[in-house]
């Protein structure tokens, strides 16, 4: 983590501005003003909330149970493909030898059995990421709701999220304002949940959505 937002910046300046501006003369101001108590300075914190989400063991404890829930259906959606793939070498390697009849035959059962596999392997991405979201709108939540009180109570005035790369609104910060291990840490306390052993395999043709701050 290299980049403070341009947004924490333009804080301190504004705050500082406007400070100065509402002043009064130091030849007509009272003696009193200048023990008056001065405006709290910003204290900026950024966070990778996605990663946050992603790396607390609850979330990988769930993320392990929903890939064994969808096993059974990535070993259906694999045994139609191999069934494909078979039937597709057959008919080029005998097709010649076919007739015309038998050699349209195979080719639209091939073909059937294609769309059924188009078919089965959206359904299952479908429900898949449906599951998926309801897990990280849940976890999601929760780190949320800790994020803040830690902030409270570390006294930070502003927390930005530095999980968009491509898009980044932090441009620039130095390591010690990143809480992301911080809170990933606080939250595997408080949740009490071991960190689950290593995971193999992925759900049939499933991309998993990100995780992304809760509002």
């Amino acid at each position: 983590m290299k980049q403070l937002p341009y947004i924490a910046l333009s804080l301190c300046l504004t705050t500082t501005a406007a400070a100065a501006a509402q002043a009064p003369p130091a030849s007509t101001a009272p003696r009193a003003a200048a023990t008056a108590t001065a405006p709290a300075a910003a204290k900026v914190a950024v966070i990778a909330f996605q990663a946050a989400v992603a790396q607390t063991n609850e979330f990988q404890r769930d993320l392990a149970d929903l890939q064994k829930k969808y096993d059974p259906k990535r070993t259906q959606l694999k045994t139609l493909s191999d069934q494909i793939d078979t039937l597709s070498k057959q008919l080029q390697d005998q097709g010649a030898q076919l007739n015309d009849a038998e050699r349209a035959n195979r080719a639209r059962t091939i073909d059937e059995k294609k769309k059924q596999l188009d078919r089965d392997s959206q359904d299952a991405q479908s429900d898949f990421q449906g599951d998926m979201q309801q897990i990280i709108n849940k976890v999601a939540g929760e780190v949320g709701t800790l994020m803040t009180d830690y902030a409270q109570k570390h006294g930070y005035t502003l927390v930005l999220d530095a999980s968009d790369q491509q898009n980044a609104t932090v441009l620039y910060a130095v390591p010690s304002t990143d809480i992301t291990k911080a809170i990933i840490e606080a939250y595997n306390v408080k949740s009490g949940i071991p960190a689950p052993p290593p995971q193999s395999g992925a759900a049939p043709g499933v991309d998993a959505p990100q995780p992304q701050p809760a509002h």
